[in-house]
């Protein structure tokens, strides 16, 4: 029987397909607007299985039960079974086994999620470019954006995919962190405010040191930005490398 597992972020899709021993992987861009059960019911028919037999899916903005259900119910044609989580309730699976400790993803957004020994879950952050996402890649560009000419920032400001390409400026930042200053300090403050989110996820189910902390996301492939993040934390953290990417995570399930 065929199974399929994927993980749905803000910016990208990524599917992981078994069948039998095979194994096979496939990773786009989300195109906004597009629904989930179009997109993803296309790269099945290309990869030769329109229908399998049990599909897990990590979802960008499900997090309420009803999110979920609602999600399911459009994926039902594509799959004998549909499983639902949030992609960050998938995440922190990948990092941390579905044990106790606090998952922290950046990339163009940025989250905490937190579970205790009994399972129960408390997350940080998450709330989107608008209201939230402290430390994301958005936040990064934009903080480097602050610093640029009114007629730059004006052509960011007018683009219809203006998140996303002011995310896309952290790469920027990153690779002049190591020389200049002011890059520097943006990704150093971006790291305080990833750790402060773990703080703040962590201490709602008041978990206690040495607290496990796995991350995920684009921002922490780049290993100064990762070495800032583990020193902004500071004691009383364990940390824990990624046991999974999330996609293979939910094949597991």
């Amino acid at each position: 029987m065929t199974h399929c597992g994927v993980d749905l972020g803000g910016s990208w899709i990524r599917l992981a397909l078994q069948d039998g021993r095979r194994l096979r992987r496939a990773r786009w861009r989300v195109r906004p607007g597009e629904p989930l059960e179009r997109a993803l019911g296309a790269q099945l028919r290309r990869m030769g299985s329109p229908k399998v037999g049990r599909l897990v899916v990590g979802a960008h903005r499900a997090w309420l039960p009803s999110e979920k259900a609602a999600l399911r119910r459009r994926l039902a044609s594509l799959a004998r079974e549909v499983l639902v989580l949030s992609d960050l309730e998938l995440s922190h699976r990948a990092g941390l086994a579905g044990g106790p400790g606090v998952h922290v993803v950046a990339g163009t957004g940025s989250a905490a999620l937190a579970m205790d020994r009994r399972g129960r879950i408390a997350r940080a952050g998450g709330l989107g470019p608008l209201l939230g996402d402290e430390g994301s890649s958005f936040w990064i560009g934009r903080r480097w954006l602050q610093g640029m000419p009114d007629e730059l920032v004006r052509r960011f400001a007018k683009r219809p995919d203006a998140v996303r390409a002011v995310a896309a400026l952290a790469k920027t930042v990153l690779r002049r962190a190591r020389r200049n200053r002011r890059a520097r300090g943006i990704v150093e403050d971006a790291c305080a405010e990833l750790a402060a989110i773990a703080a703040r996820a962590g201490s709602r189910l008041k978990l206690k040191p040495p607290i496990p902390v796995s991350w995920f996301g684009g921002l922490f492939r780049d290993p100064f930005f990762l070495r800032t993040f583990l020193k902004a934390l500071g004691p009383g953290w364990r940390p824990h490398p990624p046991r999974l990417k999330p996609e293979d995570a939910a094949l597991e399930l």
